[in-house]
Order: C-alpha cells, then structure tokens, then sequence
C-alpha cells in the first residue's frame, strides 16, 4: 500500500491511501480519506466562526485523519497576528478530536514551533511540503514536528542530502498540486534513503494516524 499523506484530489487507485485535502467552503464527498483546515491563504474574517464550526462538524468523521492544511505564511496579506489567531483556534479543535495537523509554514517556523510549545500540542504535528535547509529540518524534527516530502524532492536536488539525514520514523510523502504519482515521489525517496520506502512510510503512517 501506498501513502500520500497530502493530495488536492483523488486518483481512487486501489493501492494507494491519499489523505484529500478539503476546505470548509468546498467540501467534496467522493474523498475516501480527507483532511480540512482553514488555509491562512483563504482566511476570511467574517466567515471563520462558519468555518470552524463546519471542522467541529468534520473532525469527528472517521475518514476524517487530520485536521489542515492550516498553518501560517509570511509572503501573504493577512496579518501574522490574524492568522494565529485562527491558526490557534484550529488547533483547539485539533487537540478536541485527538487529530494531527497538516501544516503549511512560510518562512514562520519558529513562530509555528513557539505555538506548538505554548499550546502543548501533543498530536502529531506535519511540515507539509518540506523544501528548506538541513538546520530549519533539525530544529522542526527536535521540536517533534514530522516532514512531508514531495514536490521540491523531485525538483530541488540539494533536498536529496536534507531528506537523507532526516531519521526514518519521522518522514512522509505526498503529491501536493504537482502532475507527478504518487510512485514517482516514492522511487526518488528509495533512491536516496536505500530503505524499503513502502514499509517505512507504511509503519509512519501508521504510527501518525493510528490506522491498523
């Protein structure tokens, strides 16, 4: 079995288990599996009460596994200080439903890494889409954080000694937006740890998501 821990829409191939990621105002039911979060990109003031209150509805689901992408980013409009407010109120409800988060960080990770302290986090916590150096990847994984690789695996070689040195029980893999499978993302990972990629991803996965 195959595991891609973040997805923006369902392949339904048999042999793989995608997390779909879902967004409170467009919610799609064909998702075997989903996650939902309110992105820092879409949020809306006026509209987060409605939003948190469609999570509180979906957390709860059993093909629900986690609670994102959520998160915070420096590169947009939105305040930093509106976007952990949200960020924080997400995470309320994380810890409510025993759900890990999927997390998208833009240049904030060690204003994400002083919440997850601060809020004493206890869930499982993922960098989705990791793409930074060896010291940002230290500091996360001290921290306790898990990292996703995907896209910038595949495009970026320098990632390739970054994500050699991260130890095997705390990484994941995943498409994202990007044209590329599933299987590609996990030959590139083989080709670079040696390991059985199947069953190390299948044992994290595991591990994260209680999934038996």
């Amino acid at each position: 079995m195959f595991y891609n821990l973040h997805t923006h829409k369902s392949t339904f191939q048999e042999n793989v288990l995608e997390i779909v990621n879902q967004y409170p105002d467009a919610f799609d039911p064909e998702a075997a599996y989903f996650s939902i979060g309110i992105h820092p990109w879409h949020i809306n003031v006026e509209k987060t009460g409605e939003y948190l209150a469609v999570l509180e509805e979906k957390l709860p689901l059993g093909n629900c596994l986690a609670l994102g992408e959520c998160g915070l980013d420096k590169r947009i409009e939105t305040s930093l200080a509106v976007q952990i407010e949200v960020f924080e109120k997400q995470l309320a409800l994380a810890k409510k439903y025993k759900k890990p988060v999927i997390l998208h960080c833009v240049s904030a990770y060690q204003e994400v890494i002083e919440i997850k302290k601060r809020l004493k986090m206890e869930v499982p916590m993922i960098i989705h889409g990791f793409s930074k150096n060896a010291q940002v990847a230290k500091s996360l994984l001290d921290n306790g954080f898990y990292l996703s690789f995907g896209k910038y695996l595949l495009r970026n070689p320098e990632l390739a000694s970054v994500f050699e040195e991260v130890p095997n029980s705390r990484f994941l893999l995943e498409t994202d937006t990007i044209e590329e499978t599933i299987f590609d993302v996990y030959e590139k990972a083989a080709s670079i740890k040696k390991i059985n990629i199947e069953e190390n991803v299948q044992a994290n996965f595991r591990t994260i998501f209680n999934i038996h």
